[in-house]
């Protein structure tokens, strides 16, 4: 792999993100089912060392979504075997006085 020199580099200052307004945005689809957006920003920063084409800074921003589905009927099922259910307490044998 070849080493970049500092030429090839733009270096950046972290810009911290300050949400405005709500984070989630929620539509709903002819059937009724809802989806949820939610966005965040991991990490933003403005070029110290680079400027664009037409002279306007130049940013780096990476976000991420996280989306849920809401059926109209909001049923879901998961398997049994993900689920840690209560063991059934145990039957005393017949003739044994608890």
């Amino acid at each position: 792999m070849r080493k970049l020199s500092k030429d090839d580099r733009i270096e950046f200052k972290l810009l911290e993100p300050k949400l405005q307004g709500n984070d989630t945005v929620v539509f709903r689809l002819e059937d009724g089912a809802l989806v949820k957006v939610k966005v965040d920003i991991d990490r933003a920063g403005i070029a110290t060392n680079f400027r664009n084409p037409d002279g306007t800074a130049h940013y780096n921003v990476n976000a991420s979504l996280r989306l849920t589905i809401v059926p109209p009927d909001k049923k879901f099922t998961v398997p049994k075997s993900s689920l840690q259910l209560p063991q059934a307490p145990k039957k005393a044998p017949p003739g044994q006085v608890t």
